[in-house]
């Protein structure tokens, strides 16, 4: 490609006042002159001491650095917004779409060709795609990779087992001293969550998705392998300039499919479902709700990982990794779907090997018929929910049970281990006002922890409605992503204790048996709550965030505005 061609050369050659300003207070940092005629290669770096997932990342940028050089490029790294997904409040996923506007304006307000994105927590690959995609440059994902399995007195554990622990101390079995001394136990490693959490199903949907070099989704973070990738990518997206291979170029409406049917094999995260519709709705792809069910509709669970299954992202890696399990999905995939390194997902994966069977099963013996995503449909969720049926219990998948209603976090956090409630395993836990403008941010709450009194019964499981999410790590028959939320007052706004509500995962409803009359009247009386902020981002959020069948976007941000730059200052 030659250098007038670049998109840097608007900055780094110019002649004059201009290309003196440009060049002179870069060469502070010891830049040679003939630096500035190759192509400039950002690295969006989410590296923070606040984000313990991508504590890391200072490694593996200087890993993807060196490819750079060695490609030919000039490598410049800077630093976004990270969304550490442990301690943010009040839910890092009120900030996704503000550091997606961060990676997007840092991308084009500067004199860049092509970015290498380093993601590894949560929100940071869905946050830094979605900017990424509105710019629409020569783009390469390189994730930081999950932590080494936890080892406790002899036993694996991992983030799944947070929640179960957290029913543990309810009941007895559990103390607070075993829970400090199991503390270092479980993050024994840089990484982030050792299961299939959305973190790893993040990083599964950006290799599905073909943006990513193959194997990039499960080598653990520690493992010398992920610096070797991360170089390869930089070496690569050298060439992906020269070839001006764009995000737009590979990110086609075969290959979202890819990643839902991918999703459902490996038992991803319901949020995957939230992060790819903003995606989509980013890069122009049309992609509905709806979508996502009817793709991994017959998609049996593949990948034997907590929390649907029993092993962990390592095990996984060393089984074949995501190449072994696309390789399986072959026939059903989209295998002339163009990847980053400029061969189809088909070529990538067609002599990928499986060394454990017990970790990845094959299409005609699954590790479960449940599939790993439905959407419901209902009077309760007229646009849609979610459930993950490979994560639940099968005698809750048909249920009809009174509701058990809680009108906000506070609210169940302060009667849920009432002695008094009236509560059985029949009960459907419902949670309302945790959504997108109803929290605000919509955070994961959904796999509420059941009663005290039931735990300490034996009752391991109820069904569970909210309009907000659960964490990847979470497991149970939890309905989320109630859509419109409780906060714009439609029917689940209204529902009430007792109301009797009827789910039927195999037909894909979910209903309260009320009257359209009744729910009229009660929609009538509804008052909105007030607004949770009077300044700032979070009033900017609640007024113009999306629903989550939305992808829970804010709806000025949808579509893209391009790599030019509408104003030059000098």
């Amino acid at each position: 490609m030659k250098e007038e061609q670049l998109r840097s050369s608007n900055w780094f050659g110019r002649s004059g006042k201009d290309g003196f300003i440009y060049r002179s207070w870069m060469k502070n940092s010891g830049i040679p002159d003939h630096e500035f005629k190759k192509p400039v290669i950002g690295i969006c770096n989410t590296w923070s001491e606040l984000t313990p997932c991508n504590a890391h990342f200072r490694e593996l940028a200087a890993s993807v650095k060196r490819g750079v050089l060695e490609a030919g490029g000039l490598p410049l790294e800077f630093p976004v917004m990270s969304l550490g997904e442990t301690l943010m409040k009040p839910t890092a996923m009120l900030f996704r779409n503000l550091a997606s506007m961060d990676v997007e304006e840092s991308i084009r307000a500067n004199p860049l060709d092509g970015v290498v994105l380093l993601c590894g927590c949560d929100k940071t690959t869905p946050s830094l795609l979605m900017g990424a995609c509105s710019v629409n440059l020569p783009t390469l994902i390189v994730s930081g990779g999950p932590m080494l399995t936890g080892k406790y007195k002899g036993n694996n554990i991992g983030t799944s087992d947070v929640w179960r622990l957290a029913a543990g101390l309810e009941t007895g079995a559990v103390n607070e001293a075993q829970l400090n001394d199991m503390e270092g136990a479980l993050c024994r490693s840089q990484g982030h969550c050792a299961v299939m959490g959305t973190a790893s199903t993040m990083a599964c949907m950006v290799e599905a998705l073909g943006l990513s070099l193959p194997g990039n989704a499960a080598i653990p973070a520690v493992d010398a392998r992920r610096k070797v990738l991360a170089q390869y990518s930089g070496s690569r997206i050298v060439e992906m300039v020269q070839e001006q291979l764009c995000l737009s170029d590979i990110l086609t409406r075969q290959a979202f499919e890819n990643a839902i049917i991918t999703n459902a094999a490996i038992g991803g995260s319901t949020n995957f479902v939230i992060h790819l519709l903003a995606i989509a709705g980013r890069i122009g792809v049309p992609l509905h709700l709806q979508d996502f069910d009817a793709l991994s509709k017959n998609i049996p669970l593949l990948v034997n990982l907590q929390p649907s299954g029993a092993f962990f992202m390592e095990d996984l890696y060393y089984a074949g990794g995501l190449p072994a399990v696309l390789k399986e999905l072959e026939g059903l995939l989209h295998a002339d779907a163009l990847t980053v390194n400029g061969k189809t997902i088909g070529e990538n994966n067609r002599n990928a090997g499986c060394y454990n069977r017990e970790v990845i099963a094959t299409a005609a013996a699954p590790v479960n018929t449940a599939t790993g995503l439905a959407v419901l449909k209902g009077n309760i969720c007229p646009d849609g929910a979610v459930i993950k049926p490979s994560a639940a219990s099968a005698h809750l998948m048909q249920h009809t049970g009174p509701a058990l209603v809680f009108e906000s976090i506070d609210d169940y956090k302060a009667r849920i281990n009432d002695d008094d409630l009236e509560v059985d395993a029949n009960t459907i836990l419902v949670l309302k006002n945790v959504g997108p403008k109803g929290y605000p941010g919509m955070p994961e709450v959904g796999n509420m922890t059941l009663p005290k009194k039931l735990l300490q019964q034996g009752i391991t499981d109820m069904v569970r409605i909210s309009d907000g999410r659960m964490s990847g790590t979470g497991f149970g028959t939890v309905i989320l992503h109630v859509s419109p939320e409780a906060a714009l007052g439609g029917n689940f706004s209204v529902l009430q204790t007792g109301d009797m509500i009827s789910l039927d995962v195999e037909r894909r409803t979910l209903d309260v048996q009320l009257s359209e009359e009744e729910l009229a009247r009660r929609r009538n009386a509804w008052q909105p709550p007030p607004p949770p902020a009077s300044r700032g981002y979070v009033q900017l959020y609640t007024q113009r965030v999306l629903q989550a069948h939305l992808g829970a976007d804010l709806d000025f941000l949808t579509g893209s505005s391009g790599a030019e730059v509408s104003k030059d200052s000098h």
